[in-house]
């Protein structure tokens, strides 16, 4: 059970934050619980929703934003986060379950998206204190300084919303998958 009040429907959430949730089941086709908890304070939800949007338009192709969040959802242990991207990575995404399993170890199988993921796993394990050797092998895999920028912001990003399920309890909503192991 959430530690603070989640709305239950759009309409019990606060008046500013109504607009956004809609905006949120027209992509979607549902209100997740962590959208509903978030819009407790609106000024958060339209800053999460603003760093989705914008990162979703960004240089990173769309698995591979799934790959780095369920990478970093493994490796802070966030049992939503993992559910959710699970979910999305299958049924949006389109990543196959050998290429989750990879990604959930901080690897992937797409020899490209392999060097963002381990990348990306590598800056949330060691809470950004990585080497010029990290930051190379992404510029040899062909990555652009302003994807590694965008990998950097979606290592954020996922982090973020980690502490936001963990500090709040965040009731799952989504096929429940269960956390291997926690950095």
């Amino acid at each position: 059970m959430s530690r603070i009040p989640t709305p239950a429907t759009i309409a019990d959430a606060p008046v500013t934050s109504q607009p956004l949730l809609e905006a949120v089941k027209a992509q979607f086709g549902i209100v997740p619980n962590m959208f509903r908890l978030i819009s407790t304070s609106p000024h958060a939800l339209e800053a999460h929703l603003g760093m989705l949007g914008a990162l979703g338009k960004g240089d990173l192709a769309a698995p591979t934003r799934e790959r780095i969040a369920l990478a970093v959802a493994e490796v802070n242990g966030c049992g939503y986060c993992l559910s959710a991207h699970t979910y999305i990575g299958k049924h949006i995404a389109n990543l196959d379950d050998a290429e989750m399993t990879a990604n959930r170890s901080g690897a992937s199988n797409d020899p490209k998206a392999d060097a963002a993921v381990r990348f990306a796993a590598k800056v949330a394990r060691q809470r950004g204190r990585i080497g010029e050797p990290d930051i190379a092998a992404v510029r040899r895999a062909g990555y652009t300084d302003a994807q590694l920028l965008e990998i950097v912001q979606h290592v954020v990003l996922n982090t973020w919303t980690f502490y936001v399920n963990e500090i709040f309890g965040t009731e799952i909503d989504f096929p429940v998958v269960e956390v291997r192991k926690a950095a």
